[in-house]
C-alpha cells in the first residue's frame, strides 16, 4: 500500500514555552494536547509518519515536550520554517520579521515529503472522519494526468462554529461532481436559533448563511508533486509582492485557489460529519476541554491517550 505523511503546521508556536501558548494547552482529561489527538487519529487511520513543521529556536523544547513522545508511537521528521528561505535573487523586506506563511511552511519540508500527505494546523481538532476520507483517498489517488489531484476535508458550517463569538470560514462551492469550484472567506459569522442557522454580521445586519455548507477547515490532502508546484510558485508571489508590504504570505488556500481557476488542479471536497473544535477565543477553552471530555465519556478516546 502507497505510504502517507501527516504534516503538522507548528511554526506558529511561540519561543516561550508554557501555559500561555495555545497550541500546548492542556484540552484532555489527562493533559493531552490537541495535536496528541490529531495524531493519533492519523495513526489510527493508517498513516505512516508524521512531519512537524516547526522554528528552529523551538527544537529543542518541541522535541522535549511533543517529538520525543511522539517518536514512540510513529515515526517522525522534522522541517524547519525560515523567514530567509528564499529563492535565489530574493532577500526579506526590511522590517519583515514572521514568515512567509503556510505555502512556504509546507515548502520547507520539501526534502522530507516524498510520499502523499495531509496536511494540517497544530491547534485545531478534525475529528476522526476526515483522517479515515484523506487517507483511503491519498492511498487510492492517480498520479497520472494534466492536473494536480488535491483533496479537500469538507466540514459543515454548523459544526465549526464558536458559541463566544464570530468566526472566518472559507464557505465552498462546487460542480455537480461535488468538485470545488472556488472559497469565499467570510467573516464574522455566527450561530442563530431559527432560520438558516448561521449568518453573518456584516454593516448592512444579519445576513442568512445555509449551516449545512461546507466550509474549509484548511484540512488539505496533497500529492508530492504538489510541492514542486509550490517551489515553481513561489518566485513568482515573491516577485508580485508591492513595494512596502511586509506582511504578505503565501497561503496554501490562494495558492490552490490559483491552480483551480488555471486549471491546473482539480480539488474533490471529501464530507465529514465531526465536528471541529478551535480556540479562537480565550472562552473557547473551557468548551473544547468539555468537549474532549464528552469524547472520552462516550468512549471516543481512552484516558490517558495512547496509554
Amino acid at each position: 500500500m502507497r505510504k502517507t505523511a501527516l504534516v503538522i503546521l507548528a511554526a506558529g508556536i511561540g519561543s516561550r514555552f508554557g501555559g500561555g501558548i495555545k497550541q500546548l494547552a492542556p484540552v484532555g482529561p489527562s493533559g493531552e494536547i490537541i495535536m496528541d489527538y490529531s495524531i493519533h487519529d492519523a495513526i489510527e487511520a493508517g498513516f505512516d509518519k508524521v512531519v512537524f513543521i516547526i522554528r528552529r529556536d523551538i527544537e529543542e523544547d518541541f522535541r522535549r515536550i511533543i517529538g520525543d513522545r511522539i517518536e514512540k508511537l510513529i515515526p517522525v521528521e522534522y522541517a524547519f520554517q525560515d523567514i530567509n528561505d528564499l529563492p535565489e535573487g530574493f532577500s526579506v523586506p526590511e522590517g519583515r520579521t514572521k514568515p512567509w506563511g503556510t505555502g512556504q511552511a509546507v515548502l520547507a519540508a520539501r526534502d522530507v515529503i516524498n510520499e502523499p500527505f495531509v496536511v494540517i494546523n497544530a491547534d485545531d481538532y478534525y475529528g476522526k472522519n476526515g483522517f479515515v476520507a484523506m487517507h483511503e483517498a491519498l492511498v487510492n489517488a492517480s498520479e497520472t494526468g494534466d492536473v494536480e489531484e488535491i483533496y479537500l476535508a469538507g466540514f459543515i458550517l454548523k459544526n465549526t462554529l464558536s458559541d463566544n463569538g464570530g468566526v472566518t470560514r472559507g464557505i465552498c462551492s462546487q460542480d455537480e461532481d461535488g468538485n470545488l469550484t472556488g472559497i469565499e472567506e467570510t467573516k464574522n459569522i455566527i450561530r442563530t436559533d431559527s432560520g438558516s442557522g448561521a449568518a453573518a454580521m456584516t454593516d448592512e445586519g444579519l445576513v442568512d448563511i445555509d449551516a449545512d455548507s461546507f466550509v474549509s477547515m484548511n484540512m488539505w490532502g496533497l500529492m508530492p508533486t504538489f510541492v514542486d508546484a509550490l517551489r515553481e510558485g513561489f518566485p513568482k508571489f515573491l516577485a508580485g509582492i508591492k513595494e512596502g508590504d511586509i506582511k504578505a504570505e503565501y497561503l496554501l488556500p490562494i495558492i490552490i485557489d490559483g491552480m483551480l481557476q488555471e486549471g491546473k488542479a482539480r480539488v474533490h471536497v471529501l464530507r465529514t460529519e465531526d465536528r471541529w473544535f478551535g480556540v479562537t477565543y480565550r472562552e473557547d477553552k473551557d468548551s473544547v476541554r468539555d468537549a474532549f471530555a464528552e469524547l472520552v465519556k462516550n468512549g471516543v478516546y481512552e484516558s490517558p491517550l495512547n496509554s
